[in-house]
């Protein structure tokens, strides 16, 4: 995301809701994470891992004191000889329960056994959060109707999943929601641009 895109984003978001519903969503993560103490689960599609989001939020516990929003990434696939933070399988959801908070993130739709294991863990006491960016619209009614807290994320050339990631995890770590227009949000925009032009954190 280059500085004439944050801009852009900047002006466009200032006429919209969007604002207003990420930061929302971001809250409802926070709250739950801080309620809760039970620790948080990031979870993607087998297609799609968020692997950029688990990392904004790893910064984000640290820079806010929030340490809750440290996730642990659970992995579809887990490759031979991975580090022990990258080799959470699909099985901890299962054993996910109360007191825990579950963030469902789809590119693309999900799939039933997902679906199924995103199901038992709420059975079990998970909060359920997603960030719904799938286009098939069976698949995020599903997805919807399994989250406590789901934002959809819309089709459109001002956002996409990325970036509504990005101003999710920076909302997250806000120990004190500024005003929109204000100039704390335009500052850590500014640093979301730099956070978006970095190579993720060496841990990840």
């Amino acid at each position: 995301m280059d500085a004439v895109r944050v801009a852009l984003l900047r002006e466009v978001l200032a006429g919209t809701a969007w604002l207003q519903d990420t930061r929302r969503f971001a809250g409802a993560l926070r709250t739950s994470v801080e309620r809760h103490g039970g620790g948080l689960l990031l979870v993607g599609t087998a297609g799609y891992e968020p692997w950029h989001l688990a990392a904004h939020l790893d910064d984000e516990a640290a820079w806010s004191g929030l340490p809750g929003l440290s996730p642990t990434l659970v992995r579809h696939r887990v490759p031979p000889g991975a580090p022990a933070h990258l080799s959470v399988g699909l099985g901890r959801l299962e054993a996910a329960g109360r007191g825990e908070t579950l963030l469902l993130v789809t590119d693309d739709p999900p799939g039933g056994e997902l679906l199924d294991r995103v199901h038992h863990a709420r059975r079990g006491g998970a909060t359920v959060l997603a960030l719904d960016g799938s286009a098939d619209g069976t698949e995020s009614s599903e997805v919807a109707g399994l989250a406590h807290d789901a934002l959809a994320v819309p089709d459109s050339a001002e956002l996409d999943l990325d970036t509504v990631q990005h101003l999710v995890s920076a909302a997250a770590g806000e120990n004190a929601p500024p005003q929109p227009r204000g100039r704390r949000f335009y500052d850590r925009l500014s640093r979301l641009a730099e956070q978006l032009s970095a190579a993720p954190p060496h841990r990840w």
